[in-house]
């Protein structure tokens, strides 16, 4: 997955937890969060999502939606 090694390296810069989680082995997120394109980004606070990225998103831009949350 393109998204993979993207996620890992924010992860390691803001050390932070981004779950990957494979929503076609687990298609109650598929319902859920109604997703329609793979990868989608979705970032949870406080049990609400807050932000919602659809397709592969760049380094640079995922680290700048997070860093809203720390």
């Amino acid at each position: 997955m393109e998204q993979t090694p993207i996620n890992k390296e924010v992860s390691a810069l803001l050390t932070i937890p981004i779950e990957e989680i494979d929503a076609v082995s687990n298609p109650e997120y598929i319902r859920k969060y109604e997703l329609k394109v793979t990868p989608t980004i979705i970032v949870i606070q406080d049990g609400a999502v807050k932000e919602r990225m659809e397709g592969v998103v760049h380094r640079e831009q995922l680290e700048m939606t997070l860093k809203k949350y720390l």
